[in-house]
């Protein structure tokens, strides 16, 4: 693993917490909403260097932006991209505490 560099901070914007991320969890696996331009490999080094964690698996979902009426005008969500990221057995990692 490598030192903590600017981009690796870049490649996560920030923890999912719902329920379903809560339950994933418990499966030694963590939800990251992070860029559109991101990929599996940034997200994976961010990840091992920021938490000082062993990353098995990366899984990337691409939600696209509702299309919404406000005002009568239609109007477009922004497209979001989650990352799921399953961690080697025995480790883990306590998002709420931040970095």
């Amino acid at each position: 693993m490598a030192d903590v560099k600017a981009h690796h901070y870049d490649a996560l914007l920030a923890p999912h917490i719902t329920e379903k991320a809560t339950l994933l969890a418990e499966e030694n696996k963590i939800v990251f909403q992070v860029p559109l331009t991101a990929n599996k490999t940034e997200i994976k080094d961010a990840v091992e260097n920021l938490f000082k964690v062993d990353v098995t698996k990366v899984n990337v979902i691409v939600q696209k932006g509702k299309t919404k009426r406000f005002r009568g005008k239609l109007g477009q969500r922004s497209d979001t991209k989650k990352a799921i990221v399953t961690l080697k057995d025995g480790q883990s990692v306590d998002i709420t505490t931040g970095l």
